[in-house]
């Protein structure tokens, strides 16, 4: 109903939503047929009747409280049905004139009610709703002008937020609704086609000779003609494709002599004036604004008195020379002829193929025979028919002359496949893989020959050759598919047109050739997320993981064996593809891919290797595939291909590696299996920078154990990476930074950094907007800092100020490496307080991080807080920003890295005027005490020096010992950690002096 109403009525407005219908044939006819449906939809459907819309539908109605019966409450003029939601409102009320409806139920009743009104009220509610789809079942399912709306697009839509029942009620309404639209669309067009009576061909004519009027003198008629659109679409129109639904050709605007511009649509149903379409298109521009006219000529003789009067002269002029040129251009031609008099006709056969003639259509059948001979020996063989064959120049040789196309500017291969595929639609076996063959001669992989077979309905004649019996036939179809479908056009295409189903099931043929073809193109096709839950929700995922399970492992193969070696490579090809969606890296490992995969990546064959790896490189993000690679012993096998030749290969090793190094089991295994050292050998392949991010990248993760670290000091990897910080793409410098900032954390390789100059760049990508790339960074910088002689040349470079402003990013987790990175920057500046206060505004943005809702970003700034406080001043700065009061407010968070950091920030916060009497008044004590109870010793330390600190004001004193502060810390005075031992003893001994004077004071 919504897409019938778009785009087949016809409105007086386009685009507003309170538009009237016209009365028109095809419009009293969509809405009969609409009225039949709403009649008997609750007889036929009473489940999907009863659904309550999302929103009701309204409009102004002719029906009064006198025409309803039984099942209603009527009050005056007010009527409501007895029938209600689940909250009680009824389904349909009557506020004369306005009425509301809220379910198909009521709909039927209402159209039965209204006896000889019924085609009125029907009217009446599609102007006031102009999209009744998006009322009846939300906005997410309002139809958008301009784009098709699908049923699995409405279907997904559905089950993400339904429960099971109501989700089931809203497909069956969904399809109901969709048939109704394909059923009023179908029918809409049949009556339009019918009535048409001009052509994109015979507009196109027209405009050309009135543009012949224009030119200047006596004998002008028109000043210009001119389209509002440039671009010619294939069919001749140059309208918007939805505009094209209605019938539109073109828009013109014409200048007569006499009169105003002239705003013209021609249509196939005639030509009129519409309200003044620009370049731009704007909606309401396309409405009508005067009757229509039978072609342009008729109309502007109305418009242009000066027209009418000199038009009839000009045409009989133009005429006679038209008709003087064309005899002469005859007569040539048919004196150019061998003698010179008959003049030789395709047969009706042939132009029904699309074939200029009779010589045109023997140069592509002897040229299809040539070509299948030249490859079986004995004349038409099997699947090797179809191996890859000519090149450009035989291509070229092959051509033959074309008829001249109105679309001068595309190339003459276009309009060949076009008519190649006129020719397959109606073959035999034979002719269908003569023009199978032939088309595969061309240039598949030009974007020109992909289209051409698309436009013409090429895709469907070579998806429904794959449900044919004969073997020769899909196997030709699937060739040409393969190569076209790494076209993002063609596969979606191929998609839509239920291809990818055709082709799971071909998975189960016996036959390998088909098998790996049909495995191919999946991989192909299976480049967006539609196509790859298709392929899983057909069985697909199962039918390819079983296609790996077929390849020996000797390098010598008999010719059976390398076609078991291609089936699993393809299949390999299409689970990589696949592997990009979550659910199907599962339904890959429950299907038993993984077993299969570790025996592939033994494979001698570096062909095959590439897809398996990719399939595992992708399929790496998830935990369990980690799990199972190690378990696998793949990792050794990933390292050992690391070492070969294939820098395609040793780009998925390391990409591979990458990923499955977030886990310290396999980064142990990576050096025991002797990788780091590849890993580093391949930083010298610079110009590859796919394979170098990867190596990279491997290398940051590697890194993450220090053991490695170690391991990349001895083979001089920091040296090399220092050397990749500039003029690299910034995935690459996302990993180089990385792996500088793990390696930073041993004072060697700081040092190493520093010397080989790699201080300045690193501060240098502190300007940088990658957030990746800054988090890295940050990490790396502060590592650094952590020397005396780095944070010197980080000081003057201006780097803690580059630092501090990163504070302000948007990300949390540029925000939090930002703050820790500052920390050592303030612990080693010469004189940080001053440097601290150098930065306007510094202070007061980092206490306002403290209304963070992110624990990270939180204990960082706590952490920096505490550096920050250990200068009085920038303490009293701090305190007069509300510090107190924020910190106090997060004392009652369970994180144990956040209790930590919070309590060192207290601690020092402690010690200006009379911040530790504010804490207390805040409530920050009895939390505090609860941190005493964490497993987690540093919290310990940080908690007991705050409450020494808290413990010299006697209310606090006081909190502590209500909240069982003093058994908790006498455990700790024991501690071997005499930073925690003193502190728990100081507040003991405060707590207790605070007693003893307590009795002092009450006994004198």
């Amino acid at each position: 109903m919504g897409v019938a109403l778009t785009r087949a009525a016809q409105w007086t407005t386009a685009s507003s939503g309170t538009g009237k219908l016209e009365i028109t044939p095809v419009n009293e006819s969509l809405l009969k047929e609409i009225l039949e449906f709403v009649e008997q939809f609750s007889s036929r459907h009473p489940q999907e009747a009863k659904h309550v819309f999302k929103e009701p539908l309204q409009w102004t109605t002719s029906l009064e409280a006198s025409d309803f019966k039984t099942e209603y409450d009527i009050s005056g003029p007010t009527v409501k049905s007895q029938e209600t939601d689940r909250d009680g409102h009824p389904m349909l009320q009557l506020t004369p004139p306005s009425i509301s409806v809220h379910s198909f139920s009521q709909l039927s009743k209402i159209v039965q009610l209204a006896m000889d009104k019924r085609l009125k009220e029907v009217r009446a509610c599609l102007e006031a709703n102009r999209d009744p789809v998006a009322k009846m079942l939300g906005p997410s399912f309002a139809t958008v002008e301009g784009e098709d709306s699908s049923v699995l697009r409405l279907l997904e839509k559905v089950k993400e937020g339904d429960q099971a029942k109501e989700t089931e009620i809203k497909v069956k309404l969904i399809i109901l609704l969709q048939q109704l639209d394909t059923q009023l669309l179908s029918n809409s067009l049949k009556q339009i086609s019918q009535e048409v009576r001009l052509s994109p061909a015979a507009v196109k004519n027209d405009v050309e000779l009135l543009k012949s009027f224009c030119s200047e003198g006596e004998k002008r008629v028109l000043t210009s003609v001119q389209y509002t659109s440039d671009y010619e679409f294939t069919n001749g129109c140059r309208t918007p494709p939805w505009r094209q639904v209605h019938g539109e050709i073109c828009y013109l605007v014409i200048n007569p002599c006499d009169t105003q511009p002239l705003h013209i649509t021609c249509s196939t149903a005639g030509v009129f004036l519409n309200g003044g379409i620009t370049q731009e298109g704007e909606e309401n521009a396309y409405d009508r604004t005067s009757d229509v006219y039978k072609d342009l000529v008729t109309l502007l003789k109305s418009k242009s008195p000066h027209f009418a009067e000199n038009i009839n002269k000009q045409v009989g002029s133009y005429e006679h020379q038209e008709k003087n040129v064309h005899e002469k251009a005859r007569q040539q031609l048919v004196q150019n002829k061998p003698g010179g008099k008959k003049k030789l006709e395709p047969s009706l056969k042939w132009k029904n193929l699309g074939l200029a003639s009779p010589y045109e259509y023997m140069l592509i059948v002897i040229s299809c025979w040539v070509l299948l001979l030249s490859k079986t020996p004995g004349g038409v063989g099997g699947a090797d028919d179809f191996s890859e064959s000519s090149s450009e120049s035989e291509e070229d040789e092959e051509q033959p002359e074309r008829r001249t196309e109105s679309n001068t500017d595309l190339p003459s291969e276009y309009w060949q496949i076009q008519k190649l595929v006129k020719y397959l639609k109606g073959g035999n076996q034979t002719a269908t893989v003569i023009a199978l063959c032939s088309m595969r001669d061309f240039n598949l992989a030009q974007e020109t020959c992909q289209l051409a077979i698309r436009d013409v309905g090429g895709l469907e004649v070579l998806i429904n050759l794959l449900d044919t019996e004969e073997i020769k036939c899909k196997i030709g179809s699937l060739k040409i598919l393969k190569e076209i479908s790494r076209n993002s056009q063609i596969r979606r295409a191929i998609a839509d047109l239920g291809g990818l189903q055709t082709m799971v099931k071909i998975l189960d043929s016996p036959d390998k050739d088909l098998k790996y073809l049909a495995a191919e193109t999946i991989a192909n096709v299976a480049k967006f997320r539609r196509a790859r839950r298709t392929v899983r929700q057909h069985g697909g995922i199962k039918r390819l993981v079983e296609l790996l399970d077929c390849v020996p492992d000797s390098a010598a193969l008999t010719e059976e064996q390398e076609k078991d070696v291609e089936v699993a490579r393809c299949g390999a090809l299409a689970l990589w593809s696949c592997s990009k969606s979550t659910r199907n890296k599962e339904a890959i490992r429950k299907a038993g891919g993984i077993p299969l995969l570790a025996r592939l990546l033994k494979s001698p064959h570096e062909n095959m290797l590439i897809p398996v790896v990719g399939t595992l490189q992708e399929c790496a993000s998830e935990r369990s595939y980690r799990i199972a690679i190690q378990t696998e012993g793949m990792i050794e096998d990933l390292v050992k291909n690391l070492n070969c030749d294939n820098h395609e290969l040793q780009m998925h090793c390391a990409s591979a590696i990458f990923k499955c190094a977030e886990d310290k089991r396999t980064r142990d295994l990576v050096r025991q299996c002797e990788g780091l050292h590849p890993l580093v050998t391949l930083l010298s392949q610079a110009d590859n920078k796919q394979l170098l991010a990867a190596t990279t990248g491997a290398i940051w993760k590697c890194s993450i154990s220090m053991e490695n670290v170690a391991k990349f000091q001895d083979y001089k990897a920091l040296e090399t990476l220092v050397g990749l910080l500039t003029d690299q793409p910034e995935e690459v410098l996302v990993n180089v930074v990385g792996a500088l900032g793990e390696g930073a954390q041993k004072p060697a390789n700081r040092a190493t950094i520093r010397k080989c100059g790699g201080i300045q760049p690193l501060v240098n990508l502190l300007t940088g907007t990658n957030q990746a790339l800054l988090v890295n960074v940050t990490k790396a910088v502060g590592a650094c800092a952590t020397e005396l002689e780095n944070m010197t040349i980080i000081d003057r470079l201006d780097g803690v100020r580059l630092l501090w402003s990163l504070l302000k990013n948007p990300n949390p987790d540029v925000q939090a490496s930002a703050a820790w990175a500052i920390c050592p920057c303030i612990e080693n500046a010469k004189d940080s307080g001053e440097m601290v206060r150098s930065f306007v505004g510094g202070l007061e943005l980092i206490v306002n991080l403290l209304k963070s809702t992110n624990k990270e970003v939180l204990a960082s700034v706590c952490a920096a807080i505490a550096k920050i406080a250990k200068d009085e001043e920038n303490l009293a700065v701090i305190t007069d920003h509300g510090v107190v009061p924020m910190l106090a407010k997060l004392t009652n968070t369970t994180d144990d890295k956040l209790r930590r950091h919070l309590a060192e920030a207290i601690a020092r916060c402690c010690m200006w005027g009379s911040n530790r009497v504010l804490f207390g008044e805040a409530g920050a004590v009895a939390p505090l005490v609860r941190y005493l109870k964490s497993k987690d010793s540093s919290v310990h330390q940080a908690t007991a020096q705050a409450l020494f600190q808290l413990s010299k004001d006697p209310n606090n004193c006081i909190t502590m010992h209500d909240n069982g502060v003093v058994k908790l810390l006498l455990g700790m005075m024991g501690s071997t950690d005499e930073v925690l031992q003193e502190a728990a003893a100081g507040c003991v001994a405060n707590i207790r002096h605070l007693a003893l004077a307590n009795e002092k004071a009450r006994y004198g």
